[in-house]
């Protein structure tokens, strides 16, 4: 397949990728209510001349997939984007800022659904030359999980989709990254462990209120609550090996209503990273008898639940295939091999469960520019000459990918 066509074709419409990419940033939706953004992408997926699927999902119906048949047979491939933001305060001053107080792009979805309608659009115009089939998938809940109406399991939008049957019968999978931290133009892809397994912990003490002056009719949540944040943390700080690395954070603590009642009730979020499925384990075990113990200290009960993450391990052979096909399409010596893996938690993973693929860092730093603030940041921002960037990238995959794929011999698995 020639890409050079499509790569025409895509450097001719960068300002409507541009345009494209501010419009999701003005309007930010959270989780799985992404009611207005997957409809446009639904819309613009049509308008490409693609099969559309709205409302995928067995538990939540977010998700949309957009099918790209080409002319010849051949393999299948999934590309995959989410959708949804964070509950963050913008405090840029572009003009294409957060119109909705509180919610904000601010880890780069708004990019990665652009680059991959961007590469839908541009494959789809030369759909003759395609030798197999291209899913695009486009998913809600990345950042966080809810709780199923089906079966009352903490979900996120990820592990909804590939549940649904998003990934099945695929030859291979990827996925993209905004990443600040690498410069606008250079792409990167981790060697093996690429993010750890992130998971989500919320634990909910039960008391009796009463009193300040008969605490010893009570049983205080607060303190149940706050002898577990030190306990827990002290317990997985002695349990896990210190040449692995993990990360036991609290991000949420709420107790009580009044200054001067017991607090009946308390809840304490928060998120542990690791890379060993057994140390997940281990540290779930942890947080469950750390919090048994407290509530029943202080006369209590106590409720856990998980989100459990997954960490996301790439494909030896589709690491070399996506650094290859960076190399062709950033030049020579911007493709970057990773040994070192991040902290943070993607859940990309669960596709991986069911084909091999990678997922792939787009650098979008830029000193020059101001745009030097880290994922999550309320000031971050992308150097948007890299929209066309990814989606030049991911046609370059498909079109190796379907070509002969990871299986190809020519994949040299010591680079």
């Amino acid at each position: 397949m020639d890409t050079n066509p499509i790569y025409k074709l895509l450097d001719e419409r960068e300002e409507e990728w541009i345009a494209l990419r501010r419009e999701f940033h003005r309007q930010p939706e959270l989780m799985y209510d992404v009611a207005r953004t997957s409809e446009r992408v639904a819309e613009l997926l049509e308008q490409y001349g693609l099969e559309v699927q709205r409302s995928v999902g067995n538990h939540f119906g977010k998700g949309v997939i957009g099918e790209l048949r080409g002319h010849l047979p051949g393999k299948s491939l999934l590309l995959r984007a989410d959708m949804d933001a964070l509950p963050i305060q913008e405090r840029n001053d572009a003009e294409y800022r957060s119109s909705i107080d509180g919610l904000m792009h601010a880890c780069g979805h708004d990019a990665h659904m652009t680059m991959l309608l961007a590469a839908a659009y541009g494959l789809s115009r030369h759909r003759d030359q395609l030798a197999g089939t291209v899913r695009f998938v486009f998913q809600p809940a990345e950042e966080g999980a809810a709780e199923s109406p089906l079966d009352g399991r903490l979900l996120s939008g990820g592990r909804d989709m590939v549940e649904s049957g998003a990934a099945d019968d695929m030859s291979a999978v990827f996925a993209f990254h905004v990443w600040p931290e690498l410069a606008a133009g250079q792409i990167a892809v981790h060697r093996h462990y690429a993010m750890a397994a992130s998971t989500h912990f919320r634990v909910s003490f039960q008391g009796r209120s009463g009193h300040h002056g008969a605490q010893h009719l009570a049983a205080d949540a607060l303190l149940m609550a706050a002898h577990f944040a030190i306990e827990s943390r002290a317990a997985v700080a002695s349990a896990v090996n210190p040449f692995e690395p993990t990360a036991f954070v609290f991000g949420r603590l709420q107790a009580g209503t009044v200054i001067n009642a017991i607090a009946e009730t308390s809840e304490i979020e928060g998120t542990y990273r690791a890379f060993e499925a057994q140390t997940v384990e281990r540290i779930r075990e942890i947080i469950e008898s750390c919090a048994a113990a407290c509530a029943a200290r202080f006369g209590g009960e106590c409720e856990v639940r998980f989100r459990m993450g997954k960490a996301l391990i790439n494909d030896a052979k589709a690491v070399q295939l996506a650094w290859h096909a960076g190399e062709k399409v950033a030049g020579k010596g911007r493709s970057i091999l990773l040994d070192k893996p991040s902290l943070a938690g993607e859940d990309f993973s669960y596709y991986l469960d069911h084909a091999p693929g990678a997922m792939v860092l787009i650098g979008v730093g830029s000193k020059e520019k101001g745009i030097i603030h880290p994922l999550h940041h309320p000031e971050f921002d992308l150097d948007e000459s890299t929209l066309v960037i990814g989606a030049k990238l991911f046609v370059q995959i498909v079109a190796d990918t379907l070509a002969g794929g990871i299986e190809d011999e020519w994949l040299n698995t010591d680079i």
